[in-house]
């Protein structure tokens, strides 16, 4: 039980860290791609501002036309950058997805073991208050015979608890674990519980 506690509580841990980083890895990629955007928009710019100088006189353009061109290879070098750097993070960001995917599998099976483990649990403890409220009918049975015995009463008579008391185990009056309430009744007649299945076998 512990046990399956404890990998549950890790394996929620291990998703709400996996789902942290697909947070970063999403803003990330968010980040990039604008960066991307940005770099291309001046790429394009740039390329157009070369295109248009080379179409004009070239007499005083050509340290302008060199400066173009030393941009032009700066900004394709940084879109190249950032196209690899986005497609790491894309790649980073399915892998936690799938990690997180997993991780929430894996804490919905654990939550149906715990669940089920549980049912398992309850019904045993039913079964066994059951048996224990049984054996209290068993035990009323026989002091109500004793009482009867050593009072000469007939089988019409119904004892009280304080009557049966000193016949119980212990001298005490037994309880239903359940919380259920005991019906001593006439001697002829056996004890019950109020509780639904808790009935003394029929002879």
């Amino acid at each position: 039980m512990n046990a399956k506690r404890w990998f549950a509580w890790v394996c929620l841990a291990l998703m709400l860290v996996t789902e942290f980083f697909l947070w970063r890895s999403n803003q990330e990629r968010d980040a990039a791609v604008a960066e991307a955007r940005d770099a291309r928009q001046k790429l394009h710019e740039t390329e157009t501002a070369l295109e248009a100088l080379q179409n004009s006189s070239a007499g005083g353009q050509a340290l302008v036309a060199a400066n173009l061109r030393k941009q032009n290879d700066a900004l394709a070098a940084k879109v190249s950058a950032l196209q690899k750097n986005l497609e790491r993070i894309q790649n980073e960001s399915q892998q936690n997805a799938q990690h997180l995917n997993t991780a929430r599998d894996a804490l919905a099976m654990q939550r149906e073991h715990l669940q089920q483990l549980q049912a398992e649990q309850q019904q045993a403890a039913m079964a066994a208050n059951a048996n224990a409220c049984i054996n209290n009918l068993h035990q009323l049975a026989q002091a109500k015979l004793q009482w009867a015995l050593d009072k000469a009463k007939s089988t019409a008579d119904v004892p009280t608890a304080q009557d049966l008391t000193p016949y119980c185990k212990d001298g005490v009056f037994p309880v239903c674990p359940d919380g259920g309430t005991y019906t001593i009744n006439a001697i002829g007649e056996a004890p019950t519980c109020s509780i639904p299945g808790h009935v003394l076998p029929t002879q």
